[in-house]
């Protein structure tokens, strides 16, 4: 949930602004490729790291997968790159949010199973997106349903068993959905918006 810093100060620190932004992330993310490649690889660089890490490095990432960190950096990179600042800012705030209690609610609760997830986890993925929709609706004067139906595409697509790690499907194809209706709903130029307010 610290990640939720990075999308807040991208909009209030920086001002939107994608060159700084970018210029500070992708340094750190590629930094965090080389800390996960050494894990993987095992190189001494590793040993200097490996007990920083703890616990929170996962069985599946334990056994050649990179770690959350890295597509969490990664993503932060691509949705800046790539989208509006707002829709960016919600779409990342969907994975770090409904992912985060997606597996909280689902490990502990989780009796309804289906390809690894759970009724349980996807119910909880479902309301904190969609309390990260109402927030950012109401914080950028954007219409609600444009952030809802992003928030429902965030909870399908997180429940989908990965075939690319949710942390970057999950942002990537929401901020999609939502660029491509804001139109329906007479947003054509969401930054706009986010420099009146």
């Amino acid at each position: 949930m610290g990640a939720l810093a990075i999308p807040s100060l991208y909009l209030w620190g920086l001002d939107s602004n994608k060159t700084i932004a970018l210029s500070i992330l992708v340094p750190i993310a590629l930094f965090m490729t080389l800390v996960d490649v050494s894990r993987l690889r095992n190189w001494p660089m590793w040993q200097l790291f490996r007990p920083l890490s703890g616990s929170m490095v996962r069985k599946h990432e334990e056994e050649g997968d990179f770690t959350g960190a890295f597509y969490i950096l990664w993503m932060f990179c691509l949705v800046i790159a790539i989208f509006d600042p707002i829709i960016a800012s919600i779409s990342a705030s969907f994975i770090i949010v409904g992912d985060t209690l997606a597996a909280l609610i689902g490990r502990r609760y989780g009796k309804h199973r289906f390809r690894g997830k759970s009724l349980e986890g996807s119910l909880a993925c479902l309301f904190g997106t969609l309390v990260v929709a109402y927030v950012g609706s109401s914080l950028f004067a954007i219409p609600l349903a444009i952030t809802v139906i992003g928030a429902f595409v965030a909870t399908i697509v997180e429940a989908i068993p990965d075939f690319i790690d949710d942390n970057l499907s999950v942002p990537l194809i929401s901020a999609l959905v939502m660029t491509l209706i804001a139109p329906i709903f007479g947003l054509d130029n969401l930054h706009s918006i986010w420099t009146l307010n």
